[in-house]
């Protein structure tokens, strides 16, 4: 339970980030959890893009480097670090809301994922099948 400034000791710190947990009332811990539980996924998301994306690189300096490898090596470490903001930015305004009474934001990021990681593994399929022929 989050006491009022004035009921909190004068020794305890400060809940941070403050522009979250500075507004509205403390919600239901269950949908606290439940928020940071779904931050936690896309961060293990962005984690396996940016090992996926260091495993591409090392396997291309052990093999015959190709340019395309390289590339989908560094789209997925990229796509991982912006994955990874994303989560935090959610996670914020999925907290904000939850505090403030309000209705959850619309997950814009998801839709834009799956179609990239489609449309990399077709472009990926397309290269892998022209190296075979």
């Amino acid at each position: 339970m989050d006491l009022p400034d004035d009921a909190r000791p004068a020794d305890a710190p400060a809940r941070r980030p403050a522009s979250v947990y500075g507004v509205g009332t403390e919600p239901d811990a269950r949908f606290s959890l439940a928020n940071e539980r779904t931050a936690l996924a896309w961060l293990r998301t962005a984690l396996g893009l940016v090992a996926g994306g260091v495993g591409l690189a090392s396997l291309a300096n052990l093999t015959d480097p190709h340019v395309v490898v390289d590339v989908v090596a560094a789209l997925a470490c990229l796509t991982g670090g912006i994955v990874a903001f994303y989560a935090l930015h959610r996670w914020r305004a999925n907290e904000r809301a939850l505090r403030l009474g309000h209705p959850l934001p619309v997950p814009g990021a998801l839709p834009t994922l799956v179609a990239g990681v489609v449309l990399l593994g077709l472009l990926l399929a397309a290269f892998a099948l022209g190296r075979a022929v």
